[in-house]
């Protein structure tokens, strides 16, 4: 549902092993308006792309090094948390650092409470949390950790999460330049 023009990158986790990221992405890429790839070592961070990370992998954001550079994404082998490599709360905590108020989570199906402390995270940096329903989640163990932790801004059905999303990156002109702005200031 998001346009060509996203004015924001996209960073996901999905549980899934090391040989069926990149086909994940594969699929996603053909069937979304946005481009998806499975991150590598490096990447920059930029707006309308959607980086899958590597099974088997943690996916970090980095500060940009420099002024006027992007922020990257580091993959690394760290132990597993949450029983999970990649895991969501590594990604979650880097965003917080790197973005702060500017993040918002997305929390989807899933089992275990992966995300809950990097929502937790998200939080205490002023970014936003929204969480898919129990109602429309297959397995409600992740969402409903955060949900239940009174951390989602909001819980929504799976089919009113891309409206949401949409509405929070473009409630008005001048939110939508805030968050190209913020984009920029730390890229």
């Amino acid at each position: 549902a998001f346009p060509e023009n996203f004015p924001l990158p996209v960073v996901i986790v999905q549980h899934m092993p090391e040989q069926f990221t990149g086909l994940f992405a594969e699929w996603l890429n053909a069937r979304c308006r946005l481009r998806v790839r499975e991150a590598a070592e490096g990447d920059p961070l930029c707006a309308g792309i959607i980086y899958i990370a590597r099974g088997n992998w943690h996916m970090e954001v980095l500060a940009a090094s420099h002024a006027g550079m992007p922020a990257t994404l580091h993959l690394n082998q760290g132990q597993l948390e949450n029983h999970c490599r990649p895991a969501v709360d590594v990604l979650f905590r880097s965003v917080a650092r790197v973005y702060g108020s500017g993040v918002l989570a997305v929390v989807l199906t899933g089992m275990g409470s992966d995300g809950l402390m990097g929502c937790r995270t998200i939080r205490e940096h002023g970014g936003s949390v929204l969480v898919q329903d129990q109602a429309s989640s297959t397995i409600w163990g992740m969402p409903g950790a955060v949900a239940n932790a009174g951390l989602a801004h909001n819980v929504l059905p799976l089919n009113d999460l891309a409206p949401e999303i949409l509405r929070i990156v473009s409630r008005t002109p001048a939110v939508a330049e805030q968050a190209r702005e913020l984009l920029k200031s730390v890229v």
